[in-house]
């Protein structure tokens, strides 16, 4: 009877490894949300912009004037991460599931963890309310002034509560 309890916990400790790895081609969604197969996964503890969402990057500096142009955010956001990705599987370790009952997870393709990436680029921001992993990469990002951080955006938590 133990042998078979010993058999059965294993087996479930051993599921249980394997349904928090997700691998296969993904989906991107935007540039924090992909499906890989039917699951759907948000990047964990980054915020990308929405694909609506417009922001702003200089295109004509005079003398002290800068000049500023729309463009959305959101949809580069996407693209960078789509490029990154390729045609390529992912990894993603699963970390619980968010409000919207979307499974919350540190994707990677290969050995680069795309979470780190697109805040490192500036592509996402870190998402400090549910996480400080990121804010060095952020950091980063700003002093370089890559991404977002080379113009003048709202953030992404900030912008869906004003639309």
């Amino acid at each position: 009877m133990i042998k078979y309890i010993i058999l059965i916990l294993t087996l479930l400790f051993f599921q249980n490894i394997q349904a928090s790895e997700i691998i296969g081609l993904p989906k991107v969604v935007d540039g924090d949300t992909i499906h890989v197969k039917s699951y759907k996964i948000r990047l964990e503890g980054i915020d990308a912009p929405e694909m609506k969402q417009k922001c702003k990057k200089p295109y004509l500096q005079i003398i002290f004037f800068t000049f500023q142009k729309d463009y959305y955010c959101g949809q580069i956001s996407k693209k960078k991460l789509v490029q990154k990705i390729g045609n390529k599987p992912v990894k993603c370790i699963l970390l619980g599931k968010d409000i919207y009952k979307r499974y919350l997870a540190k994707c990677l393709k290969g050995t680069i963890n795309l979470n780190k990436w697109m805040v490192r680029n500036g592509y996402a921001i870190a998402y400090r309310k549910y996480s400080k992993i990121y804010i060095p990469d952020e950091n980063f990002a700003k002093e370089e002034k890559l991404g977002l951080w080379s113009g003048t955006f709202i953030k992404p938590e900030k912008w869906r509560k004003l639309n």
